[in-house]
C-alpha cells in the first residue's frame, strides 16, 4: 500500500483551474472587457465579473453588464476610477441619463453593432440602470471591505406602480394574431398559442424543452422556470397542447421551440415575428407590437372573464406579489370607462346644436 506523503506546511498544490473559469459566460465576457481597459492588477475587472457570476438569471447578468459598462464608461471619461467615485459624480450621472441617448441597432451594420442613436432612457429605464450600480458599488464594498456606495443618497426617479406603456390588444385582435400564426405555419401557432393561452414570458417559453411537459393530476403541464430560478407547473390548454404536437410531430427532445440545428429560437427573431403577424392580423400597434403584448392581455383578458378570482390569474401569471395583479385590474377597463368619451360627445353635441341650419 502507497503511503501518503504529507505536503511541507505552507506549500500549496499547483493551481489546474482558476475559480473563474466557473463563471458564466457573461461575467467572463465582462471581465475580459474591463480587464483591456484597467491597469494589470486593477481588482475592479474581476469584482465585476464575480458580481455579474452571482446573478441567477442569464438576462440579469446580460442586462446588469450592460448598464453597468454606462457608468463605468461615464466615470473613466470624468477621470475618475469607480472605486474613488463619490456620490456627487454618481448624482451627476444620474442627471446625464436624463438626457443622454441610448443605443440602438445600426440597420446594415454587423451583428450586435449599435449606435447612441436612440432615444433618452424613461424614468423606469434610468432607475434600473441607478439600481444596478448601487448593486455593484454595495457588493465592491463588501468585497474590498472598503470605501462605500456613492449611489447611496441618489435619488430614484418617481415610477408609478400603477403605469404601464405596454398597449394592450383586444380578444378579437388576440384572437385574429393567433389566426394569423396558423396561417404562418405550424411553429409560429404553437408558439404564440403557447405564450398567450399559458401567460409565458418570452425567456421561460424559448427555454422549455419537450422533455418538461408532463402531466400531474389528470393535466398535460409544462414545468417552466421562473423568475429568481423557481419552478412551477403550468397546465397546458387542449388546444395549445394540440399546437404543439402537430408542430413537435413526434420530436421528444430538445427545446420546444428551435431552429433545424435544435438551437433555441432566437429572441429577436420572435419580435419580429409578432410584428410581422400583428401587421397581417390588422392590429393598430403592430410596429410596436412584441412578445410581452401577449402575456398582457392574457392577464387582462383573465381579469375580464366572469367570476374570475384575483388569486387564481395571480398564479396563472406567475406574480409573486399578489400587488402586481392588482395592477392589472386596476388598469383594466380604464380607457373605455373614462369620462373622456362622454365630455367629448356633449361638447360635440353643443357644437352640432350652434351650427344646425334648422336653428338659423
Amino acid at each position: 500500500m502507497t503511503s501518503l506523503v504529507q505536503r511541507p506546511s505552507g506549500q500549496l498544490a499547483k493551481a489546474t483551474r482558476s475559480p473563474v473559469d466557473d463563471w458564466p459566460a457573461e461575467a467572463r465576457q465582462l471581465a475580459d472587457e474591463l480587464a483591456a481597459l484597467y491597469p494589470a492588477g486593477d481588482p475592479l475587472p474581476a469584482i465585476a465579473g464575480a458580481w455579474i457570476a452571482r446573478q441567477k438569471r442569464a438576462n440579469t447578468r446580460q442586462t446588469y453588464a450592460r448598464q453597468y459598462k454606462v457608468w463605468d464608461q461615464y466615470a473613466r471619461e470624468s477621470g475618475t476610477h469607480p472605486f474613488e467615485a463619490r456620490f456627487t459624480l454618481a448624482e451627476a450621472f444620474s442627471r446625464y441619463l436624463e438626457t443622454a441617448p441610448t443605443l440602438v441597432p445600426v440597420k446594415g451594420g454587423y451583428r450586435g453593432e449599435r449606435a447612441p442613436t436612440g432615444p433618452p432612457r424613461s424614468d423606469a429605464s434610468r432607475a434600473n440602470v441607478l439600481s444596478t450600480c448601487s448593486s455593484f458599488h454595495a457588493y465592491a464594498v463588501r468585497a474590498r471591505n472598503q470605501g462605500n456606495d456613492p449611489f447611496d443618497l441618489v435619488a430614484r426617479p418617481d415610477i408609478d406602480p400603477d403605469y404601464s406603456s405596454t398597449k394592450g390588444s383586444t380578444e378579437d385582435e388576440s384572437a385574429r394574431l393567433i389566426d394569423a400564426a396558423h396561417d404562418d405555419g405550424p411553429r409560429s401557432y404553437a408558439l404564440v398559442s403557447t405564450i398567450y393561452t399559458m401567460a409565458m414570458r418570452l425567456d421561460m417559453t424559448l427555454k422549455a424543452r419537450v422533455e418538461h411537459l408532463s402531466h400531474s393530476e389528470g393535466h398535460r403541464v409544462l414545468d417552466v422556470e421562473l423568475k429568481g430560478g423557481r419552478h412551477a407547473l403550468k397546465p397546458v390548454p387542449p388546444g395549445t397542447g394540440h399546437a404543439i404536437d402537430i408542430y413537435l410531430d413526434g420530436r421528444t427532445t430538445g427545446f420546444i421551440f428551435q431552429t433545424r440545428t435544435g438551437k433555441p429560437l432566437d429572441a429577436k427573431y420572435v419580435w419580429k415575428l409578432l410584428r410581422r403577424l400583428a401587421a397581417q392580423a390588422g392590429i393598430k400597434n403592430a410596429a410596436t407590437f412584441h412578445p410581452h403584448v401577449l402575456k398582457h392581455d392574457a392577464v387582462t383578458h383573465a381579469l375580464k372573464a366572469p367570476g374570475a378570482k384575483l388569486h387564481h390569474v395571480q398564479d396563472f401569471a406567475d406574480h409573486k406579489d399578489p400587488r402586481t395583479t392588482r395592477r392589472y385590474d386596476r388598469r383594466r377597463g380604464a380607457l373605455s370607462s373614462s369620462p373622456a368619451y362622454g365630455v367629448a360627445a356633449r361638447l360635440a353635441e353643443r357644437l352640432a346644436s350652434k351650427t344646425d341650419p334648422d336653428d338659423e
